[in-house]
């Protein structure tokens, strides 16, 4: 199984406009990153995809602009990092569990 697997639904509900735009790009970039071993070697790995893809750490972040998503004219390229933080990266944990518990069974 591959990171970028853990993207494949896409959530309902945004914060920004620009959250979707990045979703998409994480999961291009993670598509063939195999699965870490453990929990804590994801939430560094994409804690790292975050980093690279807008320049801000997810810690301390919370609403701020990529340009070059709002650039592309489809958003204004608005993050928000509290969805991120509290709800989109915890779904993406929260499927790396349930595929972990699968493959265990």
């Amino acid at each position: 199984m591959r990171v970028g697997e853990l993207f494949k639904i896409e959530p309902e509900e945004w914060g920004l406009r620009g959250d979707q735009t990045l979703w998409r790009e994480l999961a291009v970039k993670l598509a063939d990153t195999p699965m870490p071993e453990d929990l804590p070697r994801l939430e560094r790995l994409l804690e790292d995809a975050f980093w690279d893809a807008t320049g801000q750490s997810l810690a301390f972040s919370t609403e701020f602009i990529v340009e070059r998503f709002a650039e592309e004219g489809k958003t204004r390229g608005g993050i928000s990092g509290a969805i991120w933080r509290y709800r989109l990266f915890p779904m993406i944990i929260r499927r790396y569990s349930e595929a972990i518990a699968a493959e265990a069974a």
